[in-house]
């Protein structure tokens, strides 16, 4: 076979792979903020309940209000509810984990695209081409072991986010704001 065929096909095969981590960085970070947001949600209305719960109570112990009594009742058995189901399910620390995962895959995915850019200026050889893509393979495979599971919501969110907010893509104007002068074009 001849070299600029296998070196065509081996990038290809790269592509595929760094399209699939942008994905996968993108849905890690999209779940992490999901999951923080709906920890802050129930955060707020614990406290929200437990003021009405302890307001309520007070106006039944200092007055003579048996209806606020019942309503109180009612909706500290619904804060007791949330609460168990913040015992069981630790919100904050299920996000973390989900960036953590994002920061690693971060490092995977400028990786692929420091191997493209490699092959694409005829750097590497075909078996250093090779070499670098099962590292990265076998490196990503790790963190995967370890990586929380994404829900759908995540993977819709960092669809729309890469698809129709390009959070990945920048003009040329765009990033000559971010160099220095000395870096731009």
């Amino acid at each position: 076979m001849e070299q600029n065929s296998q070196i065509e096909i081996l990038e290809a095969q790269v592509r595929e792979c760094y399209g699939r981590v942008v994905w996968t960085h993108k849905t890690q970070e999209k779940c992490a903020d999901l999951l923080l947001k709906k920890q802050d949600r129930i955060k707020f209305w614990q406290i929200v309940l437990s003021a009405i719960t302890t307001s309520g109570i007070m106006v039944s112990v200092f007055g003579d209000s048996k209806p606020i009594g019942i309503i109180s009742v009612i909706i500290s058995l619904i804060l007791t509810i949330i609460n168990a189901y913040v015992k069981n399910y630790d919100l904050g620390g299920l996000a973390q984990k989900h960036s953590v995962a994002a920061s690693s895959i971060w490092n995977i995915r400028e990786n692929y695209l420091s191997l493209l850019t490699d092959i694409k200026s005829n750097s590497l050889s075909i078996g250093e081409i090779k070499t670098t893509r099962d590292q990265l393979q076998a490196d990503l495979h790790k963190i995967y072991k370890g990586a929380p599971r994404t829900i759908d919501k995540a993977y819709n969110a960092a669809s729309n986010a890469l698809k129709n907010m390009e959070e990945m893509t920048f003009n040329d104007e765009e990033i000559n704001k971010l160099l220095p002068a000395a870096l731009r074009k």
